[in-house]
């Protein structure tokens, strides 16, 4: 590589096999790579059982691999303690969504407030012209001079959902190395480079709820007894009583308790009359959806959008009509009902492969 491609980048490192092989065939495109590492949870608190590991991300084990893994590559390796940060912008978050009777998706919001802000201020000041990170997404520039976020190659894997935040100024510094490659071609790429973390599993569960257990989780941030009240429908018949609003969230079926001739499912959840609502499948159809805190990554052309939208990350993305509003909000128009849109998760609109924007579904229609 001529010297004048030569660039400085910071690349996240989860200890994944992701970001490791990332972080490697940066270094072997001959750029001057710096691994970094986020230490945003205190796991003190958490035991593993014995001879089991939590399948999550930035714990310390996965610091210690990620350390390691620059150590073999030979590359600079430093830890950010964003704990502080971390609990103010996305726990907290977290928790609030909950107790608000919504169903909040920490992902995007640690992606939004923390790595694609903070991490990347981090590699300013470090002087690095990108950040780069292990994500199966891709960015391009256009024609027109601004950059496009697209999905990732590998369909199964393609994280662009979770990036719907990204402005142009942050994607004109971040990179996604992996955006053209498959899981499968990673895992074989870390195999021929000799990297410890080739076989390592994939992180499932929220990195500061390891062990999946929300309800603890929520009961040890806000105190147990809270938010409990009843279980009506839609006529505000009431059809038995729930232990707190928090352990609830639309579409669920398993754990309510009621004996009834029909299956139901939660439908709403009213945390301010401290309400579970339920009903039949049916009424978990939705014609479409409110959103607030809209982003785009490319401005809109006028104020309707045709698109398509998933309303959840493992959600087939389906035909919609966005009506942008200049408050910051929209009204999303489904060609077909859809079921369970969750209040508190994100809806993210595409164009084909592009992400055109998204927003946090506010409510139903």
């Amino acid at each position: 590589m001529a010297e004048k491609h030569r660039q400085r980048i910071v690349i996240a490192m989860s200890g994944g096999v992701d970001s490791s092989v990332a972080a490697a065939l940066l270094k072997e495109e001959g750029h001057e790579v710096i691994g970094i590492s986020m230490q945003v949870w205190d796991y003190a608190n958490f035991a593993a059982p014995e001879g089991e590991k939590f399948d999550t991300c930035c714990s310390l084990d996965d610091i210690h691999d990620a350390r390691r893994v620059a150590e073999q590559i030979g590359i600079p390796f430093y830890v950010v303690n964003f704990e502080e940060e971390f609990r103010r912008l996305v726990i907290d978050d977290f928790v609030d969504e909950y107790f608000r009777g919504r169903t909040p998706n920490p992902c995007v919001r640690c992606n939004q407030r923390v790595k694609f802000e903070l991490l990347l201020h981090k590699a300013r000041e470090l002087g690095a012209d990108f950040l780069a990170t292990g994500h199966y997404a891709r960015r391009v520039r256009g024609e027109d001079g601004l950059y496009h976020l697209l999905r990732g190659l590998d369909p199964a894997k393609d994280q662009s959902y979770f990036l719907f935040t990204l402005t142009q100024d942050q994607l004109a510094r971040t990179l996604f190395p992996l955006g053209e490659m498959t899981k499968e071609q990673v895992r074989r790429l870390a195999a021929e480079r000799g990297l410890r973390v080739a076989e390592k599993g994939e992180s499932q569960e929220i990195c500061f709820v390891p062990d999946d257990d929300y309800v603890r989780f929520l009961e040890e941030e806000r105190g147990t007894g809270l938010m409990a009240g009843e279980i009506v429908d839609r006529k505000g018949n009431v059809l038995g009583r729930h232990g707190g609003t928090y352990r609830y969230t639309v579409g669920q079926r398993r754990g309510l308790g009621i004996a009834h001739p029909t299956p139901l499912y939660v439908v709403g959840v009213d945390a301010e009359r401290r309400q579970v609502i339920v009903g039949p499948a049916e009424e978990l159809l939705a014609t479409g959806l409110t959103a607030t805190e809209v982003t785009w990554v490319v401005p809109p052309q006028g104020q309707t959008v045709e698109a398509s939208c998933k309303i959840r990350y493992r959600h087939q993305p389906v035909p919609c009509t966005v009506a942008v509003r200049a408050d910051g909000s929209a009204e999303v128009r489904f060609r077909q009902p859809e079921k369970s849109v969750t209040p508190g998760q994100a809806v993210v609109f595409y164009r084909d492969d592009e992400v055109l924007g998204g927003g946090w579904i506010e409510g139903r229609l």
